[in-house]
């Protein structure tokens, strides 16, 4: 019978406690984050500008390719943690901004591989090629810092074959990668792309003549054009837009005639 009274005696609450603290542990979920239901989603964006929603979105993508680098699951409680806060109630539509992101801007697929413990990983939007290391195959992006290339390399591509730079740099301020700023994953981003993408041959960084303050313009370097697949960064863009690659005319007829898209290659 004094068994029975001491083992009794402990709080209910303590044994829900520990119950609660067991099941964090057993799945790796944060219980104190549960799925909004739509109208909550709804209230929170309400109270947020478009410019909010779109820096919040900007906060989310640069957390996930920081931790993708380490090429290990990310959990939707360390985003909710770290960088929701106190917007969670809006963090599904902020996560459909954000996959849309990937796949727009970095060819990259934002995928949930555990539904129960909400864990996520980015993979390529395009088929896998076979590639080294150093390769600049719009197929196989590889890392942020190639992505980042791959989306400057698809502008030029698309505009004819050269671009003002301001392009580019407007281009990259939608995903607040601000060519006079620090960035978290690229560093000085202006320096990255205008003296090591350029000194790497993947770009051409080039002074446009008689323009007082000087103006520059970007082109293909001798790397990409002898890496990169025209057809396939075009079929990219054509996916994008849910149109026929020969849509582009004058692009298709140019990667048509480019030798590395009739260059054999194995899935």
């Amino acid at each position: 019978m004094s068994q029975r009274r001491r083992t009794s005696a402990v709080p209910l609450s303590q044994k829900r406690a520990s119950k609660g603290s067991q099941a964090r542990d057993d799945s790796g979920e944060d219980y104190s984050f549960t799925q909004p239901t739509s109208s909550q989603v709804q209230r929170g964006l309400e109270r947020l500008t478009s410019a909010q929603l779109d820096q919040k979105m900007a906060e989310v993508v640069q957390f996930i390719l920081i931790k993708d680098q380490k090429k290990i699951p990310i959990k939707r409680a360390d985003i909710v943690k770290h960088v929701m806060k106190e917007y969670r109630n809006i963090y599904p539509e902020v996560i459909k901004g954000v996959t849309q992101t990937f796949e727009q801007v970095f060819g990259l697929k934002l995928v949930e591989i555990d539904t129960k413990n909400h864990m996520y990983i980015l993979i390529n939007k395009l088929e896998p090629v076979p590639a080294d290391e150093n390769s600049m195959d719009p197929g196989n992006p590889g890392n942020p810092r190639t992505g980042l290339l791959f989306v400057i390399l698809s502008i030029i591509f698309m505009k004819g074959g050269v671009v003002k730079e301001s392009v580019v740099w407007n281009t990259l301020k939608k995903l607040r990668v601000e060519p006079g700023g620090k960035h978290e994953v690229f560093g000085d981003v202006k320096r990255l792309i205008t003296e090591e993408f350029v000194r790497q041959k993947n770009l051409e960084y080039v002074r446009i003549p008689h323009t007082d303050p000087p103006e520059h313009e970007f082109r293909w370097g001798v790397r990409a054009e002898k890496e990169v697949s025209k057809m396939k960064m075009l079929q990219f863009v054509s996916q994008l837009h849910d149109q026929e690659p020969q849509t582009w005319s004058q692009q298709y007829n140019e990667a048509t005639a480019d030798p590395n898209s009739q260059r054999p290659r194995n899935v």
